[in-house]
């Protein structure tokens, strides 16, 4: 979707930098099944990074500090980093495809970080170039995934007006 010196179109990479591995057994089919069908539109990237024991006694800001610096070390310079939060935009499938588009044209890799269960530390927040919300319900950090791709998946559909959406 981005154009080269040659005018030919390129297509960017999306990243996904998720918090420890998901461990729920059918979340992690709809993560492959979604996957799978995210990558024929477009190169995928699926980055888990080790997330830290939550003991009783610990500081909630020193695990999330952790979790961020593991976060960071796989962001690259260029990264358009996306982070999923309560706080962020809402938007409906439509409007997001529409502004994925955009970012497509513009951005590469568009990065798309989902922080553990105690969510996402300051170096994060002030690394990111913008934030999304998928839901105003509470929703898991590993179900935060599987509902990413498939609304990854939707817009892509959106874009290229196939039946999925419909």
């Amino acid at each position: 979707m981005k154009r080269t010196s040659e005018g030919v179109t390129s297509l960017p990479k999306l990243k996904m930098i998720v918090v420890e591995r998901t461990k729920a057994p059918f979340l992690i089919q709809g993560e492959t099944f979604y996957l799978e069908r995210l990558r024929r539109y477009v190169p995928v990237e699926w980055v888990e990074v080790k997330g830290r024991r939550i003991p009783s006694r610990s500081k909630r800001e020193e695990i999330l500090d952790k979790e961020a610096e593991a976060i960071s070390a796989r962001l690259g310079q260029h990264d358009h980093v996306v982070i999923l939060c309560r706080e962020g935009a809402s938007m409906g499938s439509e409007d997001f495809s529409q502004h994925l588009e955009r970012l497509c044209r513009e951005k590469d890799p568009i990065t798309f970080v989902i922080g553990g269960p105690l969510g996402i530390g300051r170096g994060i927040y002030q690394r990111s170039n913008e934030t999304l919300c998928i839901s105003p319900f509470t929703l898991t950090h590993e179900m935060s995934r599987l509902i990413l791709l498939e609304q990854l998946y939707r817009a892509f559909t959106i874009m290229r007006n196939e039946k999925y959406h419909k």
